[in-house]
């Protein structure tokens, strides 16, 4: 598919340089002729005016040398004629061939991000339905399974809605994540000052109880400051962290919330002591759906969505984030937020 409208947009280029290489060379033709015709003219003047006897009329030329004249001049007129019309012609081919490789060059570059976008769309559709198909499955599978017991108990009834209920609550925290996906890349946010310091102890207030499920300790590090954002989607980029985190550090693990002032800037870094992200999976991270052979194992829920969505929110609030490996294991994300400008 985009090969062929790489190939129709190769053509409609090639269509507006061949256009422009016309123009100017047609223009230039007509320009060199009305000059060179006046050039002829003004010589034929000079030299009839010299056959004719020149200023003082002294001298008297038969007309037979200036017919020659005339004759010879015709014949280098059409000679320079068809020599200049083979330039051009030559310049037009040329700049046809030289053209239409710069244009299936420039198309190319021009539909990448585009073919990488729809890649990329594609690949969420494929990756979005198979996790919505996986709680389905399992929904339909333990309901036929039990709807062909002919007896059973209340606790069996119990634990078919219990597991039931679980399949549901994926579908609602996928179904969640996809609007927020939705939200947070349309609608603009509103900024204002807010506190580093109330931010991580809300954030942290969020993810206690994730944390004591695996017996997970926060060591908050982080330097007191003020920066310039929305807080509540500031504080959900950092239970994004946390919950990721928790997810892959160890069990008793501890999960350090870092943070210090650089150049107008803030930095709010959460660290890990997990087996870090392998090189191959670095630069894909923050992609939807996005599941690395270690950071995406089989034993770690979760749908792949929190870091993107963690990176749109970032970008809402005109901030960055990055990930790094840290020496000796874990991972470690970091933000870049604008500080506030305080008493102005």
């Amino acid at each position: 598919m985009f090969e062929s409208a790489r190939l129709k947009l190769t053509l409609f280029y090639l269509a507006v340089l061949l256009a422009f290489s016309l123009t100017l060379t047609v223009s230039f033709r007509l320009l060199f002729e009305h000059e060179y015709n006046r050039s002829n003219d003004a010589q034929r003047s000079g030299v009839r005016q010299l056959f004719k006897g020149g200023v003082s009329g002294i001298y008297t030329v038969p007309a037979r040398p200036y017919s020659m004249f005339t004759s010879l001049q015709d014949d280098e007129t059409t000679e320079t004629r068809q020599r200049l019309n083979r330039d051009f012609v030559l310049i037009n081919v040329a700049a046809l061939a030289i053209g239409g490789l710069v244009s299936y060059w420039f198309a190319g570059r021009t539909l990448k991000p585009i073919e990488e976008a729809h890649h990329a769309q594609s690949r969420f559709a494929s990756d979005a339905s198979h996790e919505l198909r996986t709680p389905l499955t399992n929904l339909r599978l333990e309901n036929e399974v039990f709807l062909r017991q002919k007896n059973f108990t209340e606790n069996d009834a119990r634990e078919l809605i219990h597991s039931n209920l679980e399949e549901v609550q994926r579908l609602e925290g996928l179904s969640s994540n996809l609007l927020a996906l939705t939200q947070y890349g349309n609608q603009p946010l509103k900024f204002k000052n807010v506190s580093v310091r109330n931010m991580v102890a809300g954030a942290i207030k969020v993810k206690e109880h994730v944390a004591a499920g695996k017996k997970v300790v926060f060591k908050n590090e982080a330097a007191a400051g003020t920066v310039v954002g929305n807080q509540e989607s500031l504080e959900e980029i950092l239970a994004i962290l946390l919950d990721n985190a928790i997810k892959y550090g160890p069990e008793k693990g501890i999960v350090v919330i870092g943070g210090k002032k650089d150049e107008g800037h803030y930095l709010l870094w959460v660290q890990d002591a997990g087996p870090g992200i392998a090189e191959s999976d670095l630069p894909h991270i923050f992609e939807r759906l996005y599941r690395g052979d270690k950071a995406r194992s089989s034993k770690v829920g979760g749908y792949g969505l929190g870091l993107s969505l963690a990176k749109i929110i970032v970008r809402a609030n005109n901030a960055e984030i990055k990930v790094q490996n840290v020496p000796g294991g874990g991972a470690c994300f970091i933000l870049r937020l604008p500080l506030a400008k305080l008493g102005k």
